[in-house]
């Protein structure tokens, strides 16, 4: 018998939470570091790649954090449902950023770094914590502001404004009390 859904939830909350961070982390420090090695129409490829990639890093990763993710055997969950329908969301909005893209190729930081990051605010709804709310809030403004401050550092700065982020949100992660939203 399927557990009610408050204690499926509770379940869900209480998992690790490091697989698809580190892998959103290791994504966007490629680009980053694309950014200040290769010319920016080498970077674009880097970065749609990477971040194309997150949710496959995010499966292997997980092996070794001890989520495993592809585990047939742990009971079904019905936020591990909408948790995947936030990642399919995320794959959505590149059908925004593509357009903003062949109109101009440096607000590929900007609408991927910022779009992507949306899938924060229901993860924090659903393990009843901030960081999730931090993470989505503070990436959006700081990918705003230094999207307008740098602009010949688009492919740098804001790839590692979000690693930083990634870091920051790990360690909350990491941390967490059980204290609600």
């Amino acid at each position: 018998m399927m557990n009610s859904l408050e204690k499926q939830r509770t379940e869900f909350a209480n998992r690790k939470f490091l697989a698809t961070p580190l892998s959103g982390l290791i994504a966007w420090l490629l680009v980053g570091v694309s950014g200040l090695i290769f010319p920016d129409r080498i970077t674009v490829w880097v970065l749609f790649v990477t971040t194309g990639c997150i949710v496959y890093l995010a499966l292997l990763i997980s092996k070794f954090t001890g989520e495993n993710f592809l585990d047939k055997h742990k009971p079904e969950n019905v936020f591990d449902g909408l948790f995947m329908y936030t990642v399919g969301q995320a794959v959505l909005v590149y059908a925004i950023a593509i357009p903003f893209f062949l109109i101009d190729f440096t607000s590929l930081p900007l609408t991927v770094g910022i779009l992507t990051g949306t899938m924060w605010l229901p993860f924090s709804w659903i393990i009843k914590h901030w960081a999730g709310i931090f993470h989505a809030v503070l990436r959006t403004v700081l990918i705003v502001l230094f999207w307008y401050v740098f602009p010949e550092q688009r492919f740098v700065v804001i790839p590692f404004t979000i690693v930083v982020i990634y870091v920051i949100t790990i360690f909350i992660l990491l941390n967490r009390t059980k204290k609600s939203i």
